[in-house]
């Protein structure tokens, strides 16, 4: 099983907070956590400091490899600084044949 976490405390939201399952939109300051485990990336916020967490609005997502959570993680920290609401973002699928190019470049 391959897994891996990343959290980054002290994001503050842009004007439209971040959508959740649980308790609807939260702004202000808060801490994103995503953990990737075999392919899917679960992300969850919570106000910095406070004990409950909340399930981002689209997690959990597929997500490909460890390093493509950590893009993504860092997608949605974007993601809640901007103006509108936030979700997590789609993660980007590399096309078959960006990686044969990528491969046979050298």
């Amino acid at each position: 099983m391959s897994w891996a976490s990343w959290t980054t405390p002290g994001v503050y939201s842009g004007r439209g907070g971040v959508l959740t399952e649980e308790v609807g939109v939260v702004s202000g300051d808060l801490t994103v956590h995503t953990t990737w485990v075999d392919g899917e990336a679960s992300v969850t916020v919570q106000y910095t400091g406070a004990a409950d967490w909340f399930t981002v609005s689209g997690s959990p997502a597929p997500c490909p490899s460890e390093a493509a959570s950590r893009d993504l993680h860092d997608a949605v920290i974007a993601a809640v600084r901007g103006p509108t609401t936030a979700t997590v973002p789609a993660v980007p699928q590399a096309s078959p044949g960006a990686a044969a190019d990528a491969a046979g470049a050298g």
